[in-house]
């Protein structure tokens, strides 16, 4: 993959539902609430159910809500630790860098903690892979770090000049070409796709997509055969954005959550704040008199960036240790 360039072109197709993605999550991030409510939370279970169907879990939504609130389940140890690992993912995927590959290894490692014998790091023997119904064989293990890196190196660079609904369909696919671990790639793939969005629209986090793509899990698979065979990104790419349109209008026919219901924690972070000014962390510690770096994340900052209340100076790198925070002048009261 040396001079990485991937092959694809930008379709009437996919113009349109860029605009029409755009246009729709403006309207969604305007009117509905996006922070880990109830119904986000059932989201996120429900996203994990699809998900681990598409690995041929057959654990139903009751079940997995069960496991997350650390009841018991009579199913096997390994498929409780699936489970786990899927919703510890969900919580990290809040915090990474998404063009920054350690966060990306690390990620795997938390999918497949206890599950993989390379949890967190690249294969190292030959794959081969079975995807609808033909099978083909993943680039040379020797290759996969050279490769993964010039991806990343790539994604980093186009960054500001390629759409992020363009870009992380992109990243999507090659992580699936490339098969990068002996396991977990097809679901982080999606969720690496689902972080990189959330950082142009923090809802995101929370947009049903596994569970569209387990509808159409036939399709997802012909599509991706179909690039393979063609040798272009651009079928799947008109693809994953017909599934992200989906899963929006999806969330457009759930009874409104409105903005107005803030918390406490966040309806005090925006009293502190003012307009068009950045904030340290550490100066919005002062400001509110807390002490704890993790409460401030936890209650205030990541609620209101989840929200669109507050927004980063630097949202493709939320560990930076230049990030500051700026109140969003259009801020609901």
């Amino acid at each position: 993959m040396g001079n990485y360039n991937p092959p694809y072109e930008i379709t009437d197709k996919i113009v349109m539902l860029v605009a029409s993605i755009a246009e729709k999550s403006g309207r969604i991030m305007e009117y509905y609430k996006v922070g880990m409510s109830g119904t986000n939370r059932e989201r996120r279970i429900r996203a994990i159910h699809a998900s681990l169907r598409m690995e041929g879990n057959q654990l139903s939504v009751p079940e997995i809500k069960e496991i997350v609130e650390g009841r018991p389940v009579s199913v096997s140890e390994r498929v409780i630790r699936e489970v786990q690992n899927m919703y510890a993912v969900y919580e990290y995927m809040q915090e990474v860098e998404t063009y920054s590959i350690a966060d990306f290894k690390k990620a795997h490692g938390i999918l497949t903690k206890d599950i993989a014998s390379e949890s967190g790091e690249f294969r190292q023997t030959e794959k081969g892979v079975f995807n609808h119904n033909q099978f083909f064989m993943a680039p040379p293990a020797r290759f996969i770090q050279g490769q993964m890196q010039e991806l990343f190196a790539w994604m980093e660079s186009q960054r500001e000049k390629i759409h992020p609904l363009i870009l992380s369909s992109i990243f999507h696919y090659e992580v699936l070409f490339l098969h990068p671990f002996t396991d977990g790639n097809s679901r982080l793939a999606q969720l690496w796709q689902t972080a990189i969005l959330a950082k142009w629209r923090p809802f995101f986090y929370y947009l049903p997509l596994e569970t569209q793509m387990e509808r159409v899990q036939g399709g997802y698979y012909e599509a991706i055969s179909i690039c393979q065979m063609e040798r272009t990104i651009t079928g799947f790419i008109e693809f994953m954005l017909e599934q992200i349109e989906i899963a929006l209008d999806e969330i457009k026919k759930e009874p409104k959550e409105p903005v107005e219901s803030l918390s406490k924690y966040v309806k005090k972070l925006l009293e502190a704040m003012e307009e068009d000014i950045p904030y340290t962390a550490n100066e919005i510690l002062e400001l509110l008199h807390l002490k704890s770096k993790d409460a401030l994340r936890k209650n205030y900052l990541n609620p209101a960036l989840e929200s669109g209340q507050i927004q980063m100076t630097i949202p493709n790198a939320p560990k930076s240790k230049n990030q500051r925070y700026v109140k969003s002048s259009c801020e609901k009261k």
